[in-house]
């Protein structure tokens, strides 16, 4: 499978932080945002990765992640030239894909629990059609929200409801058969000019090949897009860590655990940043393997 993390918009939500940089690139805590959407790509298993991103960010984003080597992966970038839409990744990502399924992240998504890797490696195993992951929130008008029937079937998808059917958001994560690409090719612009993902999920739902999966007690979700959800992400982040002494999404660790990297490889990068925390923790997990 392969992975996609779009890291596009204007990110006009948190201006003025974002009038100069990608919201990708700005912290969460002690780690760029790109981090967890990265981070949930790789529990997932997927080490083939496009990031897609506006002109003026890109050069960032290569300098940060480079081609992903250093992690065991292959990181490849695309342009999107305007912001029309999430369902436009897979028109820009095509080529990438090829005939691949593929698995799609939107770079401001936040996702933890103690089961997330076993039920992201489940989904990839198994993918037909396509895949979605809810939530329960208590603001679903602000999200694509799903209806279930009394069997826990999906029934209905709207782009966000004035008068939401139910309290499941579905998150900034989708698992997709190849069929996507074409899918995406034959959906029209919604009424505010974009290639809605709600557009493609509502296909695969009338095919009957829609599968939702609920993040519930114990998971963790947040769309960073917004000063305050930042904010929330972020003290979330390091309550756990502080608590735990274990770090959320350090993408050279789960490398190391996947087996991508060597423990060589894992001291390097720790060397590389020994002056802070973040370095300081690699080289423990080394110390204490």
């Amino acid at each position: 499978m392969k992975g996609i993390i779009l890291a596009g918009g204007l990110g006009t939500r948190l201006h003025p932080i974002t009038l100069a940089t990608s919201k990708q690139l700005i912290p969460v805590y002690d780690k760029p945002m790109i981090y967890y959407s990265l981070s949930t790509l790789m529990l997932a298993g997927i080490r083939e990765i496009l990031l897609i991103s506006a002109p003026q960010d890109i050069s960032s984003f290569e300098a940060l992640l480079g081609d992903g080597s250093h992690l065991g992966i292959s990181i490849n970038y695309a342009i999107q030239p305007e912001p029309e839409g999430l369902a436009q990744a897979f028109l820009v990502g095509e080529a990438f894909i090829g005939k691949d399924p593929c698995a799609l992240i939107l770079g401001d998504n936040l996702f933890f629990g103690n089961e997330l890797q076993q039920i992201l490696r489940n989904s990839v195993s198994k993918i037909k059609g396509a895949t979605v992951f809810t939530y329960p929130v208590n603001d679903p008008e602000r999200y694509g929200v799903i209806e279930f029937d009394s069997s826990n079937f999906a029934v209905s998808i709207e782009e966000k409801p004035s008068k939401p059917k139910s309290n499941f958001a579905i998150t900034g994560l989708y698992f997709y058969e190849n069929s996507v690409i074409d899918i995406a090719k034959s959906i029209t612009p919604s009424e505010r000019g974009q290639l809605e993902i709600t557009s493609i999920n509502q296909i695969y739902l009338s095919q009957g090949l829609l599968n939702a999966q609920s993040f519930g007690r114990g998971m963790a979700w947040f769309d960073t897009g917004t000063h305050e959800a930042l904010l929330e992400a972020s003290q979330f982040v390091r309550t756990l860590q502080k608590r735990q002494g274990l770090m959320i999404s350090a993408v050279e660790e789960i490398a190391w655990k996947n087996g991508w990297i060597s423990d060589s490889e894992l001291e390097m990068q720790g060397n590389k940043l020994a002056n802070t925390e973040y370095g300081k923790y690699l080289l423990t997990i080394i110390q204490n393997r």
